[in-house]
């Protein structure tokens, strides 16, 4: 049956929403994006409407699916290798080129590679990841002086600029809008901060909404300055019980494997590997 690829977000739920759902950890990505289009409208993510993609199997049933937001490139949701280099191949003869996708590491890898081979355009990985979901969370045993508060209008300014500061050190692309986006995250109450005792802030970490019964944290981010004193392990800790407050019963994330150090705080905290992930960029 192969690809059937839209503008339309009704279209896209009404095919797919059915797979996207049954399976929310290895779709989270996916899931996460709908909520936000469905609740903030179709420019939530930029000028350029989103484009949605699903994958009917021999049988016609849905096994995969994609959406892309630009500026941002395809996002790929669970599907089979040979799905992944089919759409490879009907992007690009739709005239489409991204600079990037990303996605389960094996599919994602196999779509670049069938890129390369339709189109010439070299790729490399930008970035490994590893997706984690939450066992028994284990908060940390003696975390640092202070409190999370969930964060407020107050917060503006300063929640605006990490989140850009995040996207820099974590070399992602920002928000066109920096304090549109924080402005939407603050409303949504995705948003929690750590803050000492004598008030001051000084980490961050996100809450995504449940959707399909999961959250996902992240961003997690704190300044350089105040690093190395356990405020991250704290803030995330509290994140993952701001999530299963609001109706999770899965809690997610992602880590950048070349971090070691966040890699081993979320194990402690309880989560437990799932799969890898990619970030291929094209040039």
């Amino acid at each position: 049956m192969g690809w059937t690829l839209t503008t339309s977000l009704d279209d896209f739920r009404s095919a797919a929403g059915e797979f996207l759902a049954a399976d929310p950890v290895e779709n989270t990505v996916l899931l996460t994006i709908l909520d936000r289009l469905t609740r903030d409208g179709l420019h939530a993510y930029g000028e350029q409407p989103p484009r949605f993609g699903w994958w009917q199997g021999p049988d016609g049933a849905v096994a995969g699916a994609c959406l892309r937001t630009p500026p941002y490139g395809p996002r790929l949701g669970r599907m089979p290798v040979a799905a992944a280099e089919e759409l490879a191949r009907r992007l690009a003869a739709d005239g489409e080129r991204p600079d990037m996708v990303a996605g389960e590491h094996g599919t994602t890898l196999a779509f670049a590679a069938e890129w390369h081979r339709t189109t010439g355009v070299n790729w490399h990985i930008e970035r490994n990841e590893r997706l984690f979901r939450l066992g028994e969370l284990t908060p940390p045993p003696a975390p640092p002086a202070g409190r999370s508060r969930l964060a407020a209008p107050a917060d503006r300014e300063t929640v605006a600029r990490w989140l850009v500061d995040f996207c820099v050190e974590a070399e992602v692309r920002p928000p066109g809008d920096p304090f549109a986006d924080t402005d939407q995250r603050i409303a949504a109450e995705t948003l929690v901060l750590w803050e000492t005792e004598d008030q001051r802030v000084v980490a961050l970490a996100g809450a995504s909404p449940a959707v399909a019964g999961m959250s996902r944290i992240g961003p997690v981010y704190t300044p350089p300055a105040d690093r190395g004193h356990g405020y991250a392990s704290a803030l995330t800790a509290a994140a993952t019980v701001h999530a299963k407050s609001r109706g999770a019963d899965e809690v997610l994330l992602y880590t950048d494997l070349s971090n070691p150090v966040s890699n081993a705080i979320y194990q402690r905290l309880g989560y437990r590997p799932v799969n890898d992930a990619a970030e291929v960029a094209f040039k």
